[in-house]
């Protein structure tokens, strides 16, 4: 998991703390977690680092989605993907917009997929966080889910 932001730090990181326990409560493993300035160069080396772990499945990223100078997560990670998932920013905006109204024009979260590791890059709040944990990615990252979820598609990611 990798919070991206200027203005945050290990003691302040509240997004960063709740995806953490979000995850370990929903009984997953957290196998690395980093906190990096908006910077795309680095965020693209330790994404691709995670992205090559063969033990990884999944990677959350939040924070830099905005449309501030500094901004650059999608600019740094969006050239990493194999494929786009279009529905997650497309039903990420539609939830937040019913708890921030026309502000969530502003956000370009999104998510993917990358040598078969899932990409989800989320905005910096925790709020927002909490909405795409809860709304989106704790039920498509549970066998559970019906009629289909993320999970059951993880053996067939590499097919040819």
């Amino acid at each position: 998991m990798l919070t991206v932001s200027d203005t945050r730090g290990p003691d302040n990181d509240t997004s960063g703390d709740y995806l953490a326990n979000a995850l370990r409560e929903a009984g997953h493993r957290l196998a690395d977690r980093a906190l990096l300035p908006d910077d795309r160069y680095r965020l693209r080396a330790i994404v691709s680092a995670w992205i090559a772990d063969p033990a990884i499945d999944g990677i959350i990223v939040t924070g830099g989605t905005g449309f501030t100078g500094r901004d650059s997560t999608p600019e740094a990670l969006l050239p990493l993907l194999d494929k786009t998932m279009p529905g997650f920013g497309e039903m990420f905006r539609q939830l937040s917009y019913a708890e921030i109204g026309t502000s969530t024009m502003q956000s370009r979260a999104f998510a993917g997929l990358a040598n078969a590791t899932f990409v989800f890059c989320l905005p910096g709040s925790t709020g927002a966080c909490r909405t795409a944990w809860e709304k989106l990615i704790r039920a498509q990252l549970d066998a559970r889910t019906k009629p289909c979820n993320l999970v059951n598609l993880r053996p067939r990611l590499r097919e040819q």
